[in-house]
């Protein structure tokens, strides 16, 4: 029996934004305490992703569905992650 894939985290971020630095930290504290790698996404690479959350800078995915934007909840995300983690 194989085990199930971990969560995708994925933070949209763009340069010189102070809550993505916040985001960034939160998001790597909480994926670190679970053993859980995360990726960032730049909008400002992506026309249609900066279109698309220009005013939600940055946003926090797990496993493609938003989850927070601005700032993140650690608490919330930790709890969801272990969630999925578990099946």
């Amino acid at each position: 029996m194989s085990s199930p894939m971990p969560p995708a985290v994925t933070l949209l971020t763009r340069p010189g934004c102070h809550l993505c630095e916040a985001a960034r930290e939160s998001v790597d504290r909480v994926t670190s305490a679970l053993g859980l790698g995360w990726a960032e996404v730049d909008v400002d690479g992506d026309p249609g992703l900066a279109r698309r959350h220009a005013e939600e800078i940055p946003v926090l995915f797990v496993d493609g569905v938003p989850r927070d934007f601005w700032q993140i909840d650690e608490r919330r995300l930790a709890r969801l992650l272990r969630e999925l983690l578990a099946g």
